[in-house]
């Protein structure tokens, strides 16, 4: 089992890695590790955790299609 600490450690990491700003990283990488259900969040945190998870998306494809166009 991930601790709560541990789980929020490796989602910093894993945005940080794709692209993500230090911080934006470290807000979203606690509000979704805390596994807070998305009634108790503000809106702000919902927004921003959204805009995070989509950049990390864009981000993780792109460099997917680039590794799989080196390797074709």
């Amino acid at each position: 089992m991930i601790f709560c600490q541990d789980k929020e450690q490796l989602l910093h990491t894993q945005l940080v890695k794709y692209g993500i700003h230090y911080r934006k990283a470290a807000k979203v990488a606690k509000i979704i590790a805390s596994g807070c259900p998305d009634e108790l969040l503000t809106d702000e945190e919902i927004q921003l955790t959204q805009e995070v998870c989509r950049e990390w998306l864009k981000q993780r494809q792109r460099l997917d299609s680039i590794e799989a166009n080196i390797h074709w």
